[in-house]
């Protein structure tokens, strides 16, 4: 994968799946690696619903 998507059900998807297959060991090395500025992208997440957690390595719907 060249960039994260923009469209944040995709970008859920391939941030979890990212983690999941542990090509990253976190959020903040997988936003270092795409340029992507950590904050910015939970905040955008959590404006759609979703929350990362950092035991569980993923990104997860607002409860």
């Amino acid at each position: 994968m060249d960039y994260l998507p923009q469209d944040p059900d995709i970008l859920v998807s391939a941030v979890n799946m990212l983690l999941r297959d542990e090509e990253f060991d976190d959020l903040e090395s997988l936003c270092n690696y795409f340029d992507r500025d950590v904050e910015e992208l939970k905040a955008t997440m959590l404006q759609h619903g979703f929350v990362y957690n950092v035991e569980q390595r993923q990104l997860r719907p607002l409860m």
